[in-house]
């Protein structure tokens, strides 16, 4: 489908199926930390898929093409993004396979049915007031800081969507694992894969990568980590299998 590109836009290509997502020059654009989530993230045959704050809609677009899940929706709260996302997923022709809706996180438990999906997927901002100078630009704030909900809000709505043995999966910071995991099981989210992303060999993790299941029994498998970068510059073999260089 022909779309055409507003000012201060660019069409990137994913290398992954042909797909191709619009981005702006300037703004938001998805980074390292979407693509290892859409590598994590188990998605089986014929399930439903939320991506909470999807923003450019990186996340569906990534997991329709790598696993054979039947729908992806991807929630976003800013309308320009939510309608930029949609020209993606129309560019790509998917629009019987995703779909964008323009809504906030905090009230997804009413714009969904409960439990009604089997996987939710999150790359929620990673600072509170606590943490850091905001961006003047509104829409990166907005995706880096909790500006319009909070790491709760998130786990709260993810839960209460997913159906009994339905799982999340985020990537956050290794700072906050200790606050993510007692809200993950305050709204009976059992944590059970934990992966952590390190930039280089010799240097401590900067994300981390996480699996809950909804009323999963107690049982936290801590896989090897991810190593970005070889030496400056150069990812490592397993950085291009997940971008499926």
């Amino acid at each position: 489908m022909a779309i055409s590109l507003q000012e201060n836009e660019r069409l990137d290509d994913l290398q992954r199926n042909g797909l191709k997502i619009i981005q702006k020059r300037d703004g938001f654009c998805f980074g390292m930390d979407a693509v290892l989530l859409s590598g994590f993230a188990k998605i089986k045959s014929g399930e439903r898929t939320l991506d909470m704050g999807t923003g450019t809609g990186i996340i569906p677009l990534l997991l329709s093409a790598k696993t054979k899940g039947a729908y992806f929706a991807g929630l976003e709260i800013q309308a320009e993004m939510a309608k930029m996302a949609a020209r993606s997923v129309a560019l790509n022709g998917l629009e019987e396979k995703i779909e964008i809706i323009q809504g906030d996180i905090k009230e997804a438990g009413k714009l969904f049915k409960a439990a009604s999906f089997d996987v939710v997927t999150a790359n929620p901002p990673y600072m509170n007031d606590a943490h850091g100078l905001k961006n003047p630009m509104e829409e990166k704030a907005v995706a880096r800081h909790e500006i319009l909900c909070t790491l709760e809000d998130v786990i709260r709505e993810g839960a209460g969507l997913l159906k009994t043995g339905g799982r999340m999966y985020m990537v956050h910071r290794p700072h906050r694992l200790a606050e993510l995991i007692g809200l993950l099981s305050k709204y009976r989210m059992e944590p059970k894969r934990l992966k952590f992303v390190h930039p280089y060999l010799d240097k401590a993790a900067n994300m981390v990568l996480i699996e809950a299941v909804r009323g999963g029994g107690a049982w936290l498998k801590l896989e090897a980590p991810v190593i970005v970068y070889k030496e400056p510059g150069m990812f490592t073999d397993e950085i291009y299998e997940i971008y499926g260089y």
